[in-house]
């Protein structure tokens, strides 16, 4: 081993259903030999990671509001309902799309 460009050994177990599907990805490109794909997807692969808070944010948020209209639609079910009620399944809905453009904007001005 110490002759050859790559001494080095990494050994990765994997499970039979794993093995599977790093042999159907490794099909879409044109090698046929595992240590070549797997080194080539260790080296330059891509991971993506999307913790971005604003999504969290805006989950709370639209969270929050179901609850507001899950109570107010059992006052409606209740034959329960207020003028108010209506004014505020208006306000909340408001909400939800000021909330969804806040967001999309958030994501336009994201560079590659």
């Amino acid at each position: 081993m110490a002759n050859r460009k790559r001494n080095k050994q990494i050994i990765v177990r994997v499970t039979e259903e794993e093995r599977e599907l790093i042999e159907l990805k490794m099909a879409q490109l044109p090698t046929a030999q595992l240590g070549a794909y797997m080194r080539k997807m260790a080296i330059d692969g891509y991971i993506i990671l999307l913790d971005i808070p604003e999504i969290k944010k805006h989950t709370a948020e639209l969270s929050a509001i179901g609850r507001n209209i899950n109570i107010i639609a059992k006052r409606i079910c209740q034959n329960v309902i207020y003028e108010q009620d209506i004014k505020d399944i208006k306000s909340l809905t408001d909400e939800i799309w000021k909330s969804e453009r806040k967001l999309l904007s958030h994501f336009l001005n994201i560079k590659k």
